[in-house]
């Protein structure tokens, strides 16, 4: 069963120094710290809706939240065409092991026309749009607060999805505690929750190249390939959509694997019968974000002011 790091429990930080003996005395402090300080925060909010996605980050502090408010917590997941079905059974099935109440809410950015185009600020109008849901939920059900799972690394990264949170006052317990995603994951383990080192899982629109439009086709593609590439037994990875031509991302320590020939034209009919034409390796390896690479520099330092 996972260890209780939370809720309250006063052995708290003796379990957190426990299960992270490998960690410099230092740094475990320093964790324990910000682990209570994200305590006091959601203590703070009273109850609260979590924006859910299943990723490490929104799956902790879901976890946490529960742990600390109990029935004063739902977690909301936002279930759309941009969201890969075999994320959204992983986010059901972590809810479900560990008790988490959970709600699957409809959300419809693909119907914007802003969101769609697919420009820099593409992130902004999802962002919007599940905010905008997420609030009429908790104005309806009685929630004090919303939060997301923001952490203290992507306050320094291009991720316009910021700016819709701060317009829509939702609080980010994890980035306020100055919880890092290394934190977060070390958290994670010294509860003993599965995923804690899963890679992280982007939307499905952020594989699409700025300005080629976010669809529903395009979106399958993306969605089929990447099935297709975890069955073949890579782990850390993106598939890339440039058209008619995939541009794979591969982490470097999976490289060696995946440059063995045979395997090199498996992975190359796999992203082939998804609907893509041509395959193209990216020799720099997977990288979160490549496409904001070609966002001009100003753009990123502005957006990570904001």
């Amino acid at each position: 069963m996972p260890q209780a790091i939370g809720g309250g429990d006063s052995h708290g930080v003796t379990i957190i120094k426990q299960a992270l003996t490998g960690m410099a005395e230092a740094q475990i402090t320093n964790l324990e710290e910000k682990h209570q300080r994200l305590e006091a925060s959601l203590l703070g909010l009273g109850s609260v809706i979590v924006a859910y996605s299943g990723g490490i980050d929104s799956s902790y502090l879901a976890y946490a939240a529960h742990r600390v408010l109990g029935d004063r917590m739902l977690a909301m997941i936002a279930d759309s065409a941009s969201l890969a079905r075999s994320h959204y059974r992983e986010a059901i099935e972590f809810a479900t092991q560990q008790g988490i109440p959970l709600r699957t809410v409809r959300t419809a950015e693909l119907e914007h026309e802003a969101y769609a185009v697919n420009d820099s600020n593409r992130c902004f109008h999802c962002k919007d749009e599940l905010f905008t849901v997420l609030e009429q939920e908790r104005a309806q059900l009685g929630f004090g607060a919303v939060a997301y799972g923001l952490n203290a690394d992507d306050r320094r990264d291009f991720r316009p999805g910021q700016k819709a949170a701060v317009s829509h006052r939702v609080a980010a317990p994890l980035a306020e505690a100055g919880l890092s995603k290394a934190d977060v994951r070390a958290l994670a383990r010294a509860a003993g929750l599965k995923g804690w080192d899963k890679p992280a899982s982007a939307c499905l629109s952020s594989r699409i190249e700025y300005g080629r439009r976010v669809t529903p086709e395009n979106l399958r593609m993306v969605e089929e390939a990447e099935d297709a590439l975890r069955r073949l037994g890579l782990r850390s990875f993106r598939v890339r959509h440039h058209g008619a031509v995939a541009r794979i991302e591969i982490a470097e320590e999976e490289l060696p694997w995946a440059l063995d020939v045979r395997r090199m034209r498996s992975i190359s009919a796999a992203v082939r019968s998804a609907g893509f034409n041509y395959v193209a390796l990216d020799c720099d390896g997977y990288r979160s974000g490549s496409m904001n690479e070609i966002l001009p520099v100003e753009m990123l330092t502005r957006a990570g002011q904001e």
